[in-house]
């Protein structure tokens, strides 16, 4: 073979080869994931922490995948309207971060994967059909609070030792299956467990004028977003009714709370991650395990026992995870 015609061969091979290097190479299109939120709350936090769980896994913001937010900002009814405004962008993954918020996106669409983040009874609302094999287009985490609300009971039982009359303040139709275990264990010590549903911010100096009424000696609070958004005004009821208060997440001891013991919620989101590395992948959401949390937060506000005359018992002291003095 000839010097020239060997050169026509080189040069009409790579001429083949060119297209197929430039497919090879050609960019992935970025997902695009949404997030539903029923409040503002920590939103910038948390999806912090679930931009960081996918950095870990190798992806980078804007070229891998970018992120859709919508919020409700406490108004509920907003949540089927703003989930189909999510759909209409053509999201590839819907991240629900409460169980309202999940219910909505589920009611939304059953195509499109949903990862929870935070649920805490995602069988019983119906979601899935079970934790091990959920089925259908949602998985992801809970936050197990119904779980969380018993040991939140003894912790305020080691607190108020005679606790006779315990309320629980949530969001209206958010925290049935909370309400219900507490309310079995509450029967269980003789404990009269009053349930205060809220709907709008406005309603909480109401729910503090009947626990004053009914005698409560302490309160429990259900996890939700929106009542996170409206922490402040809930811890200055609190203060101001002198009700030593349990919460379900850390900023609200850090801004004056009394105690507050709860599933690590950055952690959850960093971890949700994972999940969604795994539906980037091609895997069915109805075939990955909901994920029950394994790491809970203990703390403890000093200053605010003090203001409330309380005593915080050095078995809990010992057991916190952390003590605001």
């Amino acid at each position: 073979m000839n010097g020239r015609r060997r050169l026509l061969i080189a040069l009409g091979a790579s001429a083949l080869d060119a297209p197929l290097a430039s497919l090879a190479q050609r960019p992935v299109k970025a997902r695009r994931v949404g997030f539903l939120w029923d409040a503002d709350s920590r939103s910038m936090q948390l999806v912090a922490e679930f931009n960081a769980g996918l950095r870990e896994l190798g992806y980078v913001e804007g070229r891998d995948y970018v992120i859709e937010q919508r919020s409700a900002k406490g108004d509920l009814r907003q949540l089927p309207a703003l989930a189909a405004e999510l759909l209409a962008l053509k999201v590839d993954l819907i991240v629900a971060t409460s169980n309202a918020s999940a219910i909505a996106a589920r009611g939304t669409t059953r195509d499109v994967p949903i990862l929870i983040t935070g649920d805490p009874d995602p069988v019983g609302t119906g979601l899935v059909a079970s934790l091990r094999n959920p089925g259908g287009n949602v998985t992801g985490l809970s936050n197990q609070n119904a779980e969380v609300a018993i040991k939140q009971l003894e912790l305020m039982r080691e607190i108020i030792p005679d606790l006779r009359r315990v309320g629980l303040l949530y969001l209206a139709g958010n925290a049935a299956a909370s309400f219900a275990r507490l309310e079995s264990e509450c029967s269980k010590l003789r404990i009269q467990c009053m349930g205060i549903a809220v709907r709008e911010k406005q309603d909480i100096p109401g729910a503090f004028g009947t626990l004053q009424r009914d005698k409560a000696q302490a309160l429990i609070l259900s996890g939700s977003q929106v009542l996170l958004a409206w922490r402040d005004t809930i811890i200055d009821h609190a203060a101001r009714h002198r009700l030593p208060a349990m919460y379900l997440a850390s900023v609200n001891v850090e801004e004056g709370g009394l105690i507050s013991y709860a599933s690590n919620g950055r952690a959850r989101f960093k971890r949700a991650a994972v999940y969604a590395d795994k539906i980037f992948k091609g895997a069915k959401p109805g075939d990955l395990p909901i994920e029950q949390p394994t790491k809970f937060d203990l703390v403890v506000n000093v200053k605010t026992a003090k203001a409330l005359g309380i005593t915080i018992p050095q078995s809990i002291l010992v057991r916190a995870d952390r003590v605001i003095e």
